[in-house]
C-alpha cells in the first residue's frame, strides 16, 4: 500500500488510521527554535465524522487510503438502504443509514450525489450543495408577530425541518443549502 511522508501531507488527503479511512482537514508544520520539527494534523474519520488531532515527527509516514469519490444518482430508499446508480455504467450500489447520515434529509429521488467508496463499499454520501424541496407543513405567518427577523419551522417533503421566513407558505418550493441545512430562497 502507498504511504505519504510528512512533506506530502496536505488538506483533503485520504489516509488510513487504525484501519479506518480518514480525510485530513488541517495541517500545520511547526519548526521550534530548539528541537526537531514536526507536523500537526487534524483528520476526520469518514464513517463516523469524528475529528482527531495528531502530532507526527518529520520521519513518520501515513498509509494512503483506497478511497474513491464517485458521481452517482440517488434512485430510491427502501427504508433500510439508499440506492445509487452510476450514470455511465448503470452500476448500482446500496448504502446503509450510517453511510448516508444527515444527507437523507435532502434526498427525494434523482439527485446527483458524490458517493465515497472504500474497497468498493459506499461509506459516505454527499448531497448536492443546494436542493429544491416542497414545504408540506408550516404555520401560517401572521403579520406583526415578531420583533426582529423572526422565522418559523417548516417540514419538507423529505421529513427535514428548516427555519423559513414568515412570508413562506405551505406547498411552496424552497431552495435549501444542504451543508448548513438553512433556507436560501423561494423557487419561482
Amino acid at each position: 500500500m502507498a504511504s505519504y511522508g510528512m512533506n506530502d501531507v496536505k488538506n483533503g488527503l485520504k489516509i488510513i488510521i487504525n484501519g479506518e479511512p480518514c480525510v485530513i482537514t488541517d495541517t500545520e508544520y511547526v519548526k521550534p527554535g530548539k528541537g526537531q520539527a514536526f507536523t500537526r494534523i487534524k483528520y476526520r474519520f469518514i464513517k463516523s465524522g469524528r475529528t482527531v488531532e495528531l502530532t507526527m515527527k518529520a520521519t513518520d509516514s501515513l498509509e494512503a487510503a483506497d478511497v474513491m469519490d464517485t458521481d452517482m444518482q440517488f434512485l430510491y430508499t427502501d427504508g433500510e438502504y439508499w440506492h445509487f446508480m452510476q450514470a455511465e455504467s448503470f452500476e448500482q450500489v446500496q448504502c446503509d443509514a450510517s453511510g448516508v447520515g444527515d444527507t437523507r434529509n435532502y434526498l427525494k429521488g434523482e439527485e446527483p450525489c458524490v458517493v465515497t467508496l472504500w474497497n468498493g463499499t459506499p461509506i459516505a454520501v454527499q448531497a448536492p450543495n443546494f436542493v429544491e424541496l416542497k414545504i408540506v407543513e408550516t404555520d401560517p405567518g401572521v403579520r406583526g408577530d415578531t420583533s426582529g427577523g423572526g422565522g418559523k419551522p417548516a417540514r419538507l417533503e423529505t421529513g427535514a425541518v428548516v427555519r423559513v421566513p414568515l412570508f413562506v407558505n405551505q406547498d411552496e418550493i424552497i431552495k435549501v443549502d444542504t451543508r448548513s441545512g438553512e433556507y436560501v430562497g423561494r423557487v419561482k
